[in-house]
């Protein structure tokens, strides 16, 4: 199953009875952001027959951290009730800066769940050619099942963290800016810290796409991640602010067969704690 599927391969095969589009756009609204309603994009522009996955509600309620994983029934219970089954070939995609997509496609394999693509170059690239999109909201399609099988190879925890940073056994990957990662700017969420986790290095999201929204190539993905202080043997530990950026990573990651786990809590969790190491460097 391809990682990113193209524009033109979509166009061709969204008729496809095993295809399900999904919408995974989602919005952290920031304070001092203008707000926006991603149900509301949805509805008012989609490619046709997708159904929106709404990543805000998909996640562990209980948390008072903002993007903690759902458990694994409520998330087959979430896309089996989209029509995702598991002869089902999900095609994600999303409208979001912060690429949002790429957190659902990490969930999904978490999961287990491997027949998954990305749109690579989201709704915006298909929207710039001219493609065709719907207002309003699909029907919904009939329930089924999905089976899922937690992988946990893909995720890291708080104590799992705090042991890396210790053993340095892999290599942990900041995705956030710069100016975030260095501390020099102030974290958007109260009570959490600036700054980032001792030993890490550096690779803001957006150094992994063209100017067009797609992924880079390979060999040029390698080299980004090469300049951040990345080295091609070891494994990565991947974080962000809040476990959404770091999904784009990993998504990096696979596209060039480097083993990579995502923190869930990412710096939401690590920041917010007063028993945690913190580190700022000069941006």
């Amino acid at each position: 199953m391809d990682t990113l599927v193209s524009t033109e391969w979509l166009a061709a095969h969204m008729g496809a009875s095993d295809i399900r589009i999904l919408d995974a756009t989602y919005h952290p609204n920031f304070p001092g952001e203008p707000p926006r309603d991603a149900a509301a994009e949805c509805a008012a522009a989609h490619i046709a027959g997708a159904q929106f996955l709404d990543l805000a509600s998909l996640r562990d309620t209980a948390s008072n951290l903002p993007m903690m994983l759902p458990s694994a029934d409520a998330f087959a219970a979430r896309l089996g009730g989209l029509g995702v089954g598991d002869d089902t070939h999900i095609v994600i995609y999303d409208q979001a800066p912060h690429r949002t997509g790429s957190r659902a496609w990490w969930m999904c394999r978490v999961f287990g769940v491997t027949r998954v693509s990305i749109l690579d170059g989201g709704l915006a690239k298909w929207q710039r050619e001219g493609r065709p999109v719907r207002s309003g909201t699909e029907a919904k399609p009939e329930p089924t099942h999905l089976t899922v099988r937690f992988d946990p190879s893909v995720l890291r925890s708080l104590g799992q963290m705090r042991n890396l940073v210790t053993t340095g056994a892999e290599q942990i990957v900041d995705a956030r800016s710069a100016s975030r990662f260095s501390g020099v700017e102030a974290d958007p969420r109260p009570d959490t810290a600036a700054g980032h986790i001792p030993g890490s290095v550096n690779l803001p999201y957006p150094q992994l796409f063209r100017p067009d929204g797609t992924f880079k190539t390979a060999d040029e993905l390698r080299a980004a991640f090469s300049q951040a202080g990345v080295r091609p043997d070891r494994p990565l530990a991947l974080t962000c602010g809040s476990g959404i950026t770091a999904s784009t990573l990993a998504v990096a990651a696979h596209l060039i067969g480097q083993p990579a786990a995502v923190y869930d809590g990412s710096w939401s969790e690590w920041g917010s704690r007063p028993d945690t190491p913190k580190a700022t460097t000069s941006a």
